[in-house]
């Protein structure tokens, strides 16, 4: 990717407002450390109005002892380092010691090991691995988020054909609320940069490039196995397309069977790849806990055993006793996870005591559900037609521009599932970070409505 592109000078304001936005995260949630005696005494007493959640997270105990430069590392970053960040780093210290850390998906705890043992590697005499797997956190996300903005950036140019809208779209994630999640020890900054930079590559027609991008998303995060719908409907509104060009040409038919076959056989091959990380995973996991060797685990430390047996953790050595799963016929663990640690499902989170969590998510649902109305009403007919019909502007040339254009209907397919599933089956408060990391639109159409309502984007400076 060409960050510094002389041909478009707009490239360079989105990459360096991201670094100031980065930039900014990072020193806010460090900001308590400078902080005059009298700012120390207001968060106190904040602290004191509102106390944090007392949630039933996963917190590991520190082993070993920290040293001095450790707990500096720690009140530092340590904000970074909070709920599903406590599962990641311990990941990529310990690998998959209990049973419901397989929920998080490997590729994100691997980058933060390679770092941490590779550019890092010359301060493991200042600090433990711990703390430099947290400085590899804060380097590898603010990385990966920078380049994802860059990546919108140049799939809202191709898709809307609008610079204006891409623009501001790509400035807005770096201002979006899933920000903080994007700072910290998750691997939503890493997603959103493998599935824009393959959205990207898809629309380019680097099909292949793009297959390898979508497939290392899905190894970062079970929601990439979506992804394999885009290349199910390039692939079916290519062949559509041109079934209605080539309409009324006995002598073209043949040579349309084979290109059917082809691009059903690539289709089917991107698919795969999309799969393999997740069914890798899965095997992985039952190999490492339901195997014969689940046993043989080395012998894990007794503050790291009694953690499991307080908190109900179930261990890969338990005495070769196999998990549940593991006698199933297709023994997914990735689901009996979601089921038995979290009660994800239909409907399981519709209960009057989370109607704080829902209230938190309605920004996001109305927001989503308002693009999807939008576009519907802007474009009924190619809605219907699931946009495998040829339109006369397309045929003539000028296609439309802007977040209404025809290019945008599998992205809003793609939101609007991604939202309905989440809204109905998940702990919808993830929603926020759920969908600013997975899709474009919200950040096309709050471009779009900034554009269309405010007077100050009206004028070309």
């Amino acid at each position: 990717m060409e960050l510094v592109s002389r041909q478009d000078p707009r490239l360079r304001e989105v990459v360096w407002f991201a670094v100031c936005c980065r930039a900014l995260t990072l020193l806010l949630q460090a900001s308590p450390l400078f902080l005059s005696q009298r700012s120390q005494n207001h968060r106190a007493l904040f602290n004191l109005l509102i106390p944090d959640h007392a949630a039933d997270a996963f917190s590991p105990p520190r082993l070993p002892e920290p040293g001095p430069w450790d707990l500096l590392a720690e009140r530092l970053l340590g904000g970074l380092s909070r709920w599903d960040a406590e599962h990641f780093l311990f990941i990529a210290e310990r690998g998959y010691l209990y049973e419901h850390n397989c929920a998080f998906f490997p590729l994100y705890p691997l980058a933060l090991r390679a770092l941490a043992e590779g550019a890092l590697w010359p301060l493991q005499q200042l600090l433990r691995l711990r703390s430099r797997l947290l400085l590899s956190a804060v380097l590898l996300n603010s990385l990966f988020s920078i380049l994802a903005a860059a990546a919108l950036y140049e799939l809202g140019c191709l898709v809307l054909r609008c610079r204006r809208v891409a623009f501001l779209a790509a400035l807005l994630f770096s201002l979006s609320p899933a920000n903080v999640f994007m700072a910290a020890a998750y691997s939503e900054s890493m997603f959103a940069f493998l599935a824009f930079s393959a959205m990207w590559q898809l629309e380019k027609g680097q099909s292949w490039l793009s297959g390898l991008l979508f497939s290392l998303a899905s190894g970062a995060r079970a929601n990439g196995l979506i992804n394999a719908g885009f290349f199910l409907y390039s692939r079916g509104k290519c062949f559509a397309l041109q079934l209605q060009g080539d309409s009324g040409s006995v002598r073209k038919l043949l040579p349309l069977w084979k290109q059917l076959l082809s691009l059903a056989s690539s289709a089917v091959l991107m698919c795969a790849g999309i799969f393999l990380p997740f069914a890798l995973f899965q095997y992985y996991a039952y190999v490492r806990f339901c195997g014969a060797g689940a046993g043989l685990e080395p012998a894990v430390p007794k503050p790291l055993v009694q953690l499991a047996l307080d908190k109900g953790y179930r261990l890969v050595d338990t005495n070769g006793a196999k998990p549940p799963w593991c006698s199933q016929r297709f023994p997914v663990v990735y689901s009996y996870i979601q089921d038995a640690y979290w009660n994800v499902g239909f409907l399981r989170y519709f209960e009057l005591r989370q109607i704080p969590n829902f209230l938190l998510a309605l920004p996001v649902t109305l927001l989503g559900s308002w693009a999807a109305w939008t576009y519907l009403i802007a474009n009924p007919r190619h809605c219907l037609t699931l946009g495998l019909e040829r339109r006369q502007s397309e045929e003539e040339g000028k296609p439309r521009a802007g977040f209404c254009c025809p290019a945008v209907f599998v992205y809003v397919v793609h939101a609007t599932v991604l939202l309905a599933f989440g809204f109905f089956c998940m702990h919808v408060q993830v929603l926020t970070r759920f969908l600013g990391s997975s899709s474009p639109i919200l950040y096309w159409f709050s471009a779009h409505l900034l554009q269309e309502h405010e007077p100050l984007l009206w004028s070309e400076g």
